[in-house]
């Protein structure tokens, strides 16, 4: 190194005592029970180190893209295994041209944003819509624009409120194997142009930016299930209600278990009529299970329905040899969500589901239609297989 160049001491202090001290938050937790709780957290955060440090040298306000919020190997915020999530940094001041094909989604959806998730509250939608409101072409194309207010403002117009900092997209798929959308963005008064090369205090800032980032995304998920889930008496769900934090037009039902081996959760719910409606299971870390290999998750299109018009699904450990079973994965305790979306009327609480504690073995007793839903061993890993293949091109492509 030239001697006229000086090194700053400490450039990842920042982001190594954020990393020591989101340790010590995970090694604490008091939901851990078992050594598998904590090398999942620990995998967690690993997860949360790699999405930070990507989203920090990637944020661009002056030439914007999408990039991925959360996936596999990034969770954070009992992320849905039927949803890819995007995003991209914008200005109130600038105007963005967002352009894409809208593929086979059930749910296509569009939340501007100001500022980022805290510990103490949720960021207000400013602007949170469906593709219901933007002009799409038979073919499956679309042009939108964000932008400041203006006098007349033409179809597929939005406007950006002050202070907005997100363009949050979510693509939300009944079916893993349809073709898979696609999105771009641009911001009118730079596209054609090269952003500005970092400079040395500019790397340093994001090493500082992406600690408090850590810490804020740590705590953040830490007090969200103590908000809006484990208040609620164990093994049973909410009535439906607007999601707290996103969309107008999605609604969920949330909860949380305690299971022993030897017992299991009976659910059930109506089909419904919207166009996407699914459920998962979440760990406590408030990030999804293993989806791709095990069926922790069902929609409306991927579950059996009985002829009656109600899903019944099983929530154990064991397996109890029907195909709506939800493997736990071994846990004794976990997150509960159903999801509804791009709905045209609330939910009602009796579209919702009820849940049944039940020893594991009488669990046949409680399956009207249990004839129907058996599956055999072959049966399962052909399930399991479709799951794999149909999650491995949804994110190549």
């Amino acid at each position: 190194m030239s001697a006229t160049v000086m090194a700053p001491t400490s450039v990842a202090k920042p982001l190594t005592d954020a990393i020591a001290e989101a340790e010590k938050l995970i090694a604490s937790a008091e939901f851990v029970d078992s050594e598998q709780d904590l090398a999942e957290g620990y995998d967690y955060l690993a997860g949360s180190i790699a999405a930070i440090l990507q989203l920090v040298r990637s944020r661009q306000k002056t030439h914007p893209n999408f990039i991925t919020s959360t996936g596999p190997s990034t969770k954070m915020g009992l992320d849905n295994p039927d949803t890819l999530y995007y995003h991209a940094d914008v200005e109130d001041s600038g105007t963005y041209i967002v352009r894409g094909h809208r593929g086979g989604t059930a749910d296509l959806s569009f939340q501007v944003l100001r500022g980022d998730y805290t510990p103490s509250e949720v960021p207000g939608g400013d602007d949170a819509f469906d593709d219901r409101r933007i002009p799409i072409d038979a073919d499956g194309n679309f042009e939108i624009t964000f932008g400041p207010p203006k006098e007349s403002a033409t179809d597929g117009y939005f406007v950006l409120p002050e202070g907005a900092s997100m363009l949050s997209v979510r693509e939300v798929y009944s079916d893993w194997a349809v073709r898979k959308g696609s999105i771009s963005i641009e911001r009118v008064d730079t596209v054609g142009t090269a952003p500005e090369e970092p400079d040395l205090a500019r790397v340093v800032r994001r090493y500082a930016t992406a600690g408090k980032m850590l810490t804020s995304r740590i705590n953040t998920w830490f007090n969200f299930p103590k908000w809006f889930y484990l208040d609620e008496p164990v093994n049973t769900f909410t009535p439906p209600r607007l999601t707290p934090g996103g969309l107008s037009t999605q609604f969920s039902s949330v909860g949380h278990f305690r299971l022993a081996d030897d017992e299991a959760m009976v659910i059930t719910v109506p089909k419904s009529d919207a166009p996407y409606q699914g459920f998962q299971l979440g760990s406590m870390w408030y990030i999804s299970l293993d989806y791709v290999n095990h069926q922790t998750s069902l929609n409306s299109s991927q579950a059996q329905v009985d002829p009656d018009g109600m899903i019944r699904m099983v929530v154990s450990r064991r397996d109890p040899g029907i195909a709506n079973w939800i493997e736990t994965t071994g846990r004794v305790t976990g997150i509960l969500q159903f999801r509804w979306q791009r709905v045209a009327a609330p939910i009602t609480p009796e579209q919702g589901p009820s849940a049944q504690v039940v020893d594991f073995d009488d669990v046949a007793a409680h399956l009207p239609y249990l004839d129907s839903n058996r599956i055999d061993d072959s049966g399962w890993r052909d399930r399991i297989a479709a799951r794999q293949r149909a999650f491995a091109e949804r994110m190549l492509g």
